[in-house]
């Protein structure tokens, strides 16, 4: 039987989702944990591959298993997976239901703070050249890409991918006046590897005058690269929105 589950994770201390060579990554680390108390072989499967210290606050994974699970699982398991990751709720699905290819939907946050955070060094990006940002100018240039369908400006080079296309649903700055935060939001149906920090570092050379608008839109028209590219840090990136159609009416396992 296929089962999905909700989680969250703190990706500080991990080298992404997927598993890597002599380095802890969130899907050993799960698989590790499953194997364990169900006491035989499981593999997770994610909805998505997060880089090197981003974060999320909602995710999902499949696994498959065919056996009975103990009493308390959801209790015991959260106890043995450590501080850094969370699993909210469980779902039986259909066997071929998939935690990857069936999610119609994904929504990040890139959180950039303008006042010292000492509390939040893991979970945002300070950036201490707000007074020199132009937001409004981010602003239109996170609100041009909603115009396109595809985003080969904004993919890494090394990547596999067959196509470029991306649904783009929302992108946009929120300010938060009491933590004095910048807020990124965008949400897509899917995104290509490294999207979101190339668009948010596009975001902030185009307020930092570096960039303008006019040579974004020029590289979004003929779909090449933008020469003055940046990558902001993984810190301040959540995972923050998964939608799956067949599990907005279903009932979560009760253990």
């Amino acid at each position: 039987m296929r089962y999905f589950v909700e989680l969250a994770y703190n990706g500080t201390r991990f080298f992404g989702w997927q598993r890597q060579p002599q380095q802890l990554s969130v899907q050993e680390a799960l698989e590790e944990a499953f194997s364990t108390i169900l006491n035989t072989p499981i593999s997770v499967t994610g909805c998505g591959r997060t880089d090197t210290g981003v974060h999320a606050k909602q995710y999902f994974m499949h696994f498959d298993f065919d056996g009975s699970f103990p009493k308390a699982f959801d209790r015991r398991i959260n106890k043995y997976i450590g501080p850094d990751i969370a699993l909210y709720s469980f779902w039986q699905v259909a066997t071929d239901a998939h935690a990857r290819f069936d999610a119609t939907h994904r929504g990040y946050e890139y959180h950039l703070n303008f006042q010292k955070q000492p509390f939040e060094q893991e979970t945002a990006y300070f950036f201490p050249f707000s007074a020199k940002l132009d937001v409004k100018a981010m602003q239109e240039a996170g609100k041009l890409l909603l115009s396109y369908g595809e985003f080969y400006p904004f993919c890494k080079s090394d990547t596999d991918v067959k196509t470029m296309k991306c649904e783009l649903r929302q992108a946009e700055w929120r300010w938060h006046e009491e933590e004095k935060k910048l807020v990124f939001h965008i949400a897509a149906n899917r995104f290509l590897r490294g999207m979101v920090r190339l668009i948010v570092g596009m975001c902030l050379n185009v307020g930092l005058g570096k960039l303008s608008v006019d040579e974004v839109k020029v590289a979004m028209d003929d779909q090449t690269r933008i020469q003055k590219s940046l990558s902001v840090p993984p810190q301040g990136l959540f995972l923050t929105d998964i939608r799956y159609p067949f599990l907005a009416q279903a009932n979560p396992i009760q253990f």
